[in-house]
């Protein structure tokens, strides 16, 4: 299947039952690569890899011809085994790393010249391991680093602090050391420091890694306030069910190429279970009882739950 695949239909309704509503404001004109000035919305762009392949230094191809194109305020989750090439893909967004051949393009703006400390104002990224992103004394001054190099300062500053720490329920460790933070904490910390900096272009690599049911809840709680307030938003994730319940599409890769790209119901469908485990993943349970009950495309709990009352509807009548 192509790596192009078609933007989301933003009016369609959600792919799961309990799903975000897509209730956002519209987004707002576009210039340059985003805004970041105290007090104004910031634009979205859009997102297209035109053509992108990378090598590294020691010869490893990561991607080859990727075309893929997010467009503005989309929600998606990009899945596949380790070492099929999604992290390098994304932080390419941020200029972490720069195409071998191909072009990355904002709002039609390639990448390749902008610094990466511009790009900082438009795409923030979450590592997969907070312990290669975090560095402060203390978690505030962490949460405030990025903020404050956007040239956020004064009680603006101070209010996305408290923003952020309370939006991933570490309001209370404000003055606590990182590293006395257990590993899934850190990682909600790590979450905390980008959300504080309010880039247009949210993305998250493994965002949910080490959490416990309450902590999911809490990455799935950011992923919907995001995507509501007309974000992009971006995740890398090997949690089939959360890419469902969270994500409007889903670009499953495989050796540094797209195979899968579009809604869930049909990324997680029958029809694509053998591309899906030609790549090493399994669809959510759910698809899998829908599929073998003759249910139809139940991607989530809910959607299952709530076709197995339609079912018992049926027959009851």
């Amino acid at each position: 299947m192509s790596g192009f695949g078609p933007g989301v239909d933003r009016s369609a309704p959600a792919a799961s039952a309990g799903a975000f509503a897509d209730s956002r404001p519209p987004a707002s004109d576009r210039s340059g690569v985003g805004s970041t000035g105290p007090g104004s919305a910031p634009a979205v762009p859009s997102i297209e890899f035109e053509a992108v392949s990378f090598a590294y230094p020691d010869g490893t191809r990561a991607l080859s011809q990727i075309g893929l194109r997010i467009g503005s305020g989309e929600s998606v989750a990009i899945v596949g085994q380790n070492g099929s090439g999604k992290s390098t893909l994304v932080r390419h967004l941020n200029g972490l790393l720069r195409p071998t051949t191909g072009r990355v393009l904002l709002d039609g703006n390639d990448v390749r010249p902008i610094h990466v400390a511009r790009l900082a104002s438009s795409v923030g990224l979450a590592f997969q391991n907070p312990d290669c992103q975090l560095f402060s004394g203390r978690v505030s001054t962490e949460v405030a680093f990025g903020p404050r190099n956007l040239g956020i300062h004064g009680g603006e500053l101070e209010e996305r602090v408290r923003a952020a720490l309370e939006e991933v329920g570490l309001d209370a460790e404000a003055s606590t050391n990182p590293y006395d933070l257990g590993y899934s904490r850190r990682k909600l910390l790590a979450l905390a420091s980008v959300l504080a900096m309010r880039t247009p272009i949210l993305a998250l690599d493994e965002p949910t890694t080490g959490q416990d049911a309450r902590g999911v809840a809490r990455v799935r709680d950011v992923v919907a306030r995001a995507f509501g307030e007309g974000r992009t938003v971006i995740a890398i994730s090997h949690d089939m069910r959360f890419v469902a319940e969270s994500f409007r599409r889903v670009v499953v890769m495989r050796e540094g190429c797209i195979v899968l790209d579009g809604a869930p119901d049909v990324v997680f469908g029958e029809a694509a279970w053998g591309e899906l485990r030609a790549s090493y993943l399994e669809p959510p349970l759910p698809s899998v009882a829908g599929a073998r009950l003759g249910l139809g495309a139940t991607v989530t709990e809910a959607a299952f739950v709530a076709a197995l009352e339609r079912r018992a509807g049926t027959i009851s009548r």
